[in-house]
């Protein structure tokens, strides 16, 4: 593992934002880690359905705000492109070329999710498996997608939007927020929000990367304006403490965004900004930069299969507990109602764990192009092969 990581380390360009690379490996974990947690499968008269602990538990609410990380991968994507596509520019590359680019990167690991998926639900279709237990799978597998659509919708505009200020796209979410819930407007109003919403933080990373590191009193502003703005909004506008959706909630803010959404996002990265520099410091040493770089070389897989490592697990359990003839398990297959399904479903984290490394390494290399393998070094050589 030494040898990895100084290999690792050598192999890197020294002008690399290693800071940019850990705010997205957080920002992964947290997604990830949150799923887990606070998605249950319930098995229910021969059919799963998805229950949610903070529905049932509600003093839990805080969890989410720890665990819904979306604003920070916007802020990194708006920077990274912003930069990616300036420099492409000055190297005289169409917009057209670096947009295929970026999203064949975005999408190469998605064919393989659908196909699996496809022959799976045949599977057990034709296994009797009931149409609600189907849908259920299919929402949760497919619920990462909507994160790719929007960033790459977002990046393909991004010679139109990075030079956009934030307080634009703020000020239309703030508006559609009025118009939907104080002038009881329609709810397909909303969705004007999911373009919007997002902007904000992609914008504001495209403004970072025009204008560099924003000082820290900045960065402070964002964070406890942001955080006040949301507690405020929670406490006297109505809005869900939630800032992830709850099954059979009547509002979520998320699925569209909110306002709230949007200034926890604002907190959120304020929080990164303030992140910068001490992750700089410690990503100097090549362990901690090893462990980030080897996470974020499969950064799309694990996104999009860790919520099948969840449901493999799961409807695996199942099937040996009904084999065994054992009552379903708890923190795996029964109601969060209470503090010893949270402790159950810690136990599971690991073999949810376990279950995606399986799925990362059977399926990472379709994520993986020639310039993104670890280096190897020549046979003849003592010397290490560096990559762009």
């Amino acid at each position: 593992m030494r040898e990895l990581a100084r290999r690792i380390d050598a192999a890197t360009p020294p002008g690399r934002d290693r800071a940019l690379d850990a705010l997205r490996a957080l920002a992964i974990l947290g997604v990830v880690l949150g799923h887990w947690l606070v998605t249950a499968l319930v098995a229910d008269s021969g059919s799963l359905r998805v229950e949610s602990p903070l529905g049932r538990m509600p003093e839990l609410t805080g969890v989410s705000w720890v665990f819904q990380t979306l604003a920070v991968f916007f802020l990194v994507g708006g920077l990274v492109a912003a930069r990616g596509h300036a420099a492409a520019r000055a190297r005289g590359e169409s917009h057209r070329r670096w947009t295929a680019a970026r999203l064949a990167r975005l999408f190469r690991p998605v064919p393989p999710l659908l196909a699996v998926w496809t022959a799976a639900s045949a599977v057990m279709l034709a296994c009797g498996v009931p149409w609600q237990t189907l849908w259920t799978l299919g929402k949760l597998v497919l619920s990462p997608l909507w994160f790719l659509l929007v960033l790459a919708a977002l990046t393909a505009a991004t010679p139109l939007v990075a030079r956009v200020h934030p307080l634009w796209p703020l000020a239309v979410v703030l508006h559609v927020d009025l118009v939907r819930f104080g002038l009881d407007g329609p709810d397909w109003l909303g969705w004007i929000n999911l373009p919007a919403g997002w902007l904000v933080p992609y914008t504001l990373g495209a403004l970072v990367a025009r204008r560099g590191t924003p000082t820290p009193g900045v960065a402070w502003t964002l964070l406890l304006g942001g955080a006040t703005a949301t507690g405020l909004l929670v406490a006297f506008a109505g809005y869900p403490g939630s800032m992830v959706g709850v099954p059979g909630a009547p509002v979520s803010n998320l699925n569209p965004p909110t306002l709230a959404a949007v200034t926890f996002g604002l907190a959120q990265c304020g929080a990164a900004v303030l992140l910068l520099d001490p992750l700089r410091r410690a990503l100097r040493r090549p362990r901690a930069w090893a462990a980030v770089a080897l996470l974020n070389l499969g950064a799309l897989t694990v996104f999009l299969w860790h919520q099948t490592a969840m449901i493999a697990v799961t409807t695996g359990g199942l099937f040996t507990a009904r084999l065994l003839g054992r009552p379903p398990l708890p923190g795996l297959h029964t109601l969060p109602d209470g503090p010893t399904w949270i402790l159950a479903r810690l136990g599971w984290l690991l073999l949810f764990a376990c279950a995606l490394l399986v799925c990362r390494a059977v399926f990472h290399p379709y994520e993986r192009t020639h310039t993104a393998r670890a280096p190897k070094p020549r046979p003849d050589s003592g010397k290490e092969t560096r990559h762009a």
